[in-house]
């Protein structure tokens, strides 16, 4: 593909108010949306209308106010839309590998082929709801996380393409020859399978990664066909670009096989003072206390000391290994961007309140797009994950002004190019391994019963 060819890609992270933590409070938001399945609907169509690739949900066993759980939310939506894609986190930890199968099939089904699992190892919060009194390290979890991912991919494998029959004549439904046990014994899983219900209809659902720690870059690099990301500076996100397209190789992958996508808050107005009014209403519905308190935790001093117009105190930060649970990565980046263009704690409260440590930018339309144009050209981005700060104007604004322009650059779509996910995405459909799968897993099976 050339470069004048190259089109970005857009997700939206759909959420009940929106992705500022004022969200809300602000009077064009209904505080009830996160359970009214119209609020979704509405967000997946405008998606849909401004030709985005997919929406995107984040879930977790533990905390309140989480929403829908991904699989339903999903599926109601698969029935509304045609060519929107559904992203779904699923963590590895807190899970069995045929449920999980079975559940991305058959949303991938329901869809015809819009379906993706975004791959966590879950959060330490959801420990004690799964009966286990600690959560395992992050080596562990991302350890139990590739094999989890393994199991998985072969279940999908168990059935050939042309497995259904339907021959009516001979009452024929199935070639059972063509459906097979996988016998999968690994450290953590033993599996036999074959998963009961056909191959998806894209080979396996589009593969996605949220992270940016070491153990994450990783995985994403050896598993993952797009990752989200928290670059809060250029700079960053073309180190991260560079750092993780670098690491395909020695998994056999090419550059295109992997789509990085950090996020961003746009905080979008007509002209730059419209916006930057947003951006000041959004701050003054914020309690900027309890900010304060949350981010006073990464310091040896307390924030609410200083006024908001001083210099965040880098020289108070605590080391960085007092800060190794949970998700660490954000925290990095979040005062790396700090570091890098000298926050004051204002603004630095800001950039933490607008995205969940993702970056805002505030702007008229034509300088959201100039934002995106440059990432996306200079090594930063092969797009974004979209996180509008209130819903529904903020994903209103961004598919009915930014996207246009961004036709009119040439960067983006002005048709879906596919019928699935992958198909939009640009993403090869992956072939049946089972061949492969099979001779691998019986001489693991006759090996350990020769060592017996």
């Amino acid at each position: 593909m050339t470069d004048s060819s190259r089109k970005a890609h857009f997700n939206v992270f759909i959420r009940g108010t929106g992705h500022h933590a004022a969200s809300s409070k602000h009077p064009l938001v209904n505080p009830n949306a996160g359970l009214d399945l119209a609020h979704f609907a509405n967000q997946a169509r405008t998606a849909e209308r401004g030709l985005l690739d997919s929406l995107f949900v984040a879930d977790g066993y533990a905390g309140l106010s989480r929403g829908f759980e991904p699989f339903t939310l999903f599926s109601a939506l698969a029935a509304l839309t045609k060519h929107i894609g559904f992203i779904a986190t699923v963590g590895t930890t807190y899970n069995d590998p045929y449920h999980v199968a079975r559940q991305f099939a058959s949303l991938d089904h329901i869809s015809k082929g819009r379906a993706a699992w975004n791959i966590v190892t879950g959060a330490q919060s959801a420990a004690h709801n799964f009966g286990r009194d600690e959560h395992p390290d992050v080596e562990q979890r991302y350890k139990v996380g590739e094999e989890f991912v393994d199991v998985v991919k072969q279940l999908w494998d168990s059935w050939e393409e042309d497995a259904l029959v339907y021959n009516k004549e001979k009452d024929i439904r199935l070639d059972s020859s063509k459906v097979y046990n996988i016998n999968f014994q690994g450290e953590y899983y033993k599996v036999k399978g074959p998963l009961n219900i056909p191959r998806p209809p894209q080979g396996y659902p589009v593969l996605v990664q949220a992270g940016s720690s070491e153990g994450g870059k990783e995985l994403a690099a050896r598993t993952a066909e797009a990752i989200f990301t928290a670059q809060q500076t250029l700079g960053a996100a073309q180190e991260f670009y560079k750092d993780v397209k670098g690491r395909l190789g020695k998994f056999g992958r090419k550059t295109d096989q992997l789509l990085i996508l950090p996020g961003l808050c746009p905080i979008i107005g007509d002209t730059e003072a419209e916006a930057r009014d947003l951006e000041e209403e959004l701050f003054t519905l914020l309690d900027t206390q309890n900010a304060l308190r949350n981010l006073s935790r990464f310091f040896t001093v307390d924030l609410s000391e200083y006024p908001l117009d001083a210099l965040v105190p880098i020289d108070k930060l605590r080391p960085a290994e007092e800060f190794r649970v949970g998700i660490t990565s954000r925290r990095d980046v979040i005062i790396d961007a700090a570091i890098r263009d000298k926050f004051t704690i204002k603004q630095f409260i800001s950039r933490s309140a607008g995205g969940h440590g993702h970056i805002t930018h505030t702007g008229s339309v034509l300088q959201i797009a100039d934002f995106i144009e440059k990432w996306f050209r200079e090594g930063g981005a092969d797009g974004f994950n979209i996180l509008p700060p209130i819903f529904p104007t903020g994903l209103d604004a961004f598919v009915d002004k930014v996207i246009p322009e961004l036709q009119n650059r040439g960067i983006f779509r002005t048709a879906y190019e596919g019928r699935t996910l992958r198909e939009n995405l640009g993403l090869a459909r992956p072939d049946n391994q089972h061949n492969k799968i099979w001779a691998a897993n019986n001489q693991t099976i006759e090996a350990q019963e020769a060592a017996r």
